[in-house]
């Protein structure tokens, strides 16, 4: 997807402005939801919407899943299940909170690193740590409970950094997993699970012909025109540059996501101290990924 000619900087402004798409997928969820269809089946219908694209070349591609069929299976479920709990919490919590909450990933993808691929536990990962934890605290403070207090929104973020962890890692220890199958299977997870969470979780009624047909040309255009090509570039970018490079620029998707809530969902605010929280995660992740890796984690990365 990307030659040798591609210099470091290009690479890094597609992962840049990739990530910063993603900081806008509650937007067509939310969308979806006004035209009528019930926040849980919109996420099911959205991720359905890439497969008409994404199966028929998943048979053309099949036999590069031989020998990490397991594997890509085990990222796709997790990563598919990171997205649903994700997307749900987009619906249910506010924007910026869903958000916030989904990037303590440094701390979930530390201690699996630590604990499943034998990297290092150094003192600034212990920093980090601790800040995000001190971050979550600030975050979740209920002085504004009066207006948007923690419900299962929150819950459902939080653990959408855990699984997105875990699908990370497995990854990580499959590197030669490809990129065409996995992301068809990702997709594919999503959507079962998140039909499973609205039609089994919430009970909600599916939504008729004539409710997809209007959410159909939005879930069409951003599902494959704006996410999907933004997806594909994340993954294979992620597997070219370094971790640390790759964990900065993604956080453009914190600013776009934070910064567009606030312009076009201006009722969703949070109080100063909660401010104060969403900085310390921020500043948990780039502890991380700036000095998080220890020599002996950069060389084996590099080698």
């Amino acid at each position: 997807m990307f030659s040798k000619n591609w210099s470091d900087q290009s690479l890094s402004i597609a992962l840049a402005l990739s990530a910063a798409a993603w900081g806008l997928y509650w937007y067509p969820l939310r969308t979806i939801e006004a035209i009528g269809m019930t926040g849980s089946w919109s996420v099911a219908f959205f991720n359905a919407v890439p497969l008409i694209l994404l199966c028929p070349l998943l048979i053309f591609n099949f036999k590069k899943l031989a020998g990490v069929l397991g594997p890509t299976l085990l990222a796709a479920i997790m990563i598919g299940m990171a997205f649903t709990l994700y997307a749900n919490g987009l619906v249910e919590t506010t924007v910026t909170r869903a958000t916030l909450l989904y990037y303590l990933t440094p701390v979930w993808s530390t201690i699996l690193g630590v604990v499943w691929l034998s990297e290092r536990l150094t003192k600034a990962r212990i920093a980090a740590i601790a800040v995000a934890f001190f971050g979550l605290y600030l975050l979740l403070s209920n002085g504004d409970s009066a207006r948007y207090p923690l419900n299962i929104g929150d819950l459902y973020s939080l653990a959408s950094g855990m699984f997105w962890a875990v699908g990370v890692a497995t990854l990580n220890r499959w590197s030669n997993i490809p990129l065409l199958p996995l992301t068809t299977f990702i997709f594919l997870s999503t959507t079962c699970i998140s039909a499973v969470f609205a039609g089994g979780f919430y009970a909600d009624p599916l939504p008729d012909l004539v409710m997809m047909k209007a959410a159909f040309l939005t879930a069409a255009f951003w599902s494959i025109c704006v996410l999907l090509p933004s997806f594909l570039v994340i993954f294979r970018v992620s597997q070219v540059l370094f971790p640390g490079r790759v964990g900065i620029l993604t956080m453009s998707e914190v600013i776009v996501a934070v910064v567009s809530a606030a312009i076009l969902l201006p009722e969703e605010t949070m109080l100063p101290i909660q401010w104060l929280g969403a900085l310390a995660i921020v500043m948990a992740g780039l502890i991380e990924v700036l000095f998080g890796y220890s020599r002996k984690d950069k060389q084996n990365l590099s080698s």
